[in-house]
């Protein structure tokens, strides 16, 4: 089964849209080879030869420039952000305000730093994408460094969160984090000042997290999208599957995604990932 870019990106499966088309023919137009729970959990169709060698011009490099639009960099900023945990150097794509509709920010893996999260033409032009998506329905896009995957990390995200909000209060804020750095998503998720302040998370190509039922976002039902490659050799599908089942289970049910990029490797989600189904499904169940 194909679903149009238009059906399968409009958010109709989770609710009204917040977020406006932006490429959706490029990105969105993803062969669905299951679909269970209601939708909830979905296989997805990958092949590498189409999806890297025929969409870069320079594999795992550039991408093909039809995918890309580079007039969202005249909103991006290198800064260094003072916070209650120290220093944190962050882009930032687009202007905190008080009309700020969301903040939408990206923890990289190990070996990553702020640089992956705004690089226009690596990952099929994913993140430009996400860029454009965020900026476009009035949010900001924060992607900083940090030092550790530790509580000093998380310590500094914290911090970097709690001065966004400052000067957008009203806004919702989803983390994504992508592999290692979903490490990081679950410890906000455990932070006392961060949980209140977190709307939804999105882990792609990342561990999980089975003490996540005792956290504090957990009670508040924030959201999680679950993003995978069916053959990652870092973070076993098969546990994030279970882990997975586990939230279904919860009582009272739980909102949780997944979706499984069959044959995908460990950073197809950061490639594959559909940003405009992902931020409608986390903004029409944030609470």
């Amino acid at each position: 089964m194909v679903l149009a870019a238009g059906l399968f990106a409009s958010g109709m499966a989770y609710g009204q849209p917040s977020v406006s088309p932006f490429k959706d023919d490029l990105f969105s137009a993803q062969t669905v080879l299951k679909s269970a729970d209601s939708g909830n959990y979905l296989i997805l169709d990958y092949d590498e030869m189409r999806d890297i060698n025929g969409r870069d011009t320079i594999v795992e490099k550039r991408v093909q420039d039809k995918y890309v639009s580079l007039k969202v960099r005249a909103q991006q900023k290198d800064l260094t952000v003072q916070t209650a945990a120290g220093m944190v150097k962050t882009y930032q794509i687009g202007k905190l305000t008080p009309q700020t509709s969301m903040i939408v920010l990206y923890l990289h893996g190990k070996g990553g730093s702020r640089h992956q999260g705004v690089n226009d033409f690596t990952f099929g032009g994913n993140f430009n994408r996400l860029k454009n998506l965020v900026t476009q329905a009035g949010g900001v896009y924060l992607v900083p460094d940090f030092s550790d995957f530790a509580d000093k990390g998380t310590a500094e995200i914290a911090g970097l969160i709690a001065v966004a909000k400052q000067s957008a209060p009203k806004a919702k804020v989803f983390v994504t984090c992508g592999s290692a750095g979903g490490v990081l998503c679950w410890q906000l998720a455990s932070d006392a000042n961060a949980s209140t302040q977190i709307n939804g998370l999105a882990l792609l190509g990342s561990l999980w997290d089975d003490e996540f039922r005792k956290s504090a976002a957990f009670k508040r039902k924030i959201p999680v999208f679950l993003s995978h490659g069916s053959r990652d050799p870092v973070f076993a599908i098969d546990s994030q599957e279970a882990f997975y089942r586990s939230l279904r289970k919860a009582k009272g049910g739980y909102p949780v995604v997944m979706h499984r990029y069959e044959t995908g490797n460990h950073g197809t989600p950061i490639r594959m990932t559909d940003w405009r189904v992902a931020l409608n499904w986390l903004a029409s169940k944030a609470p």
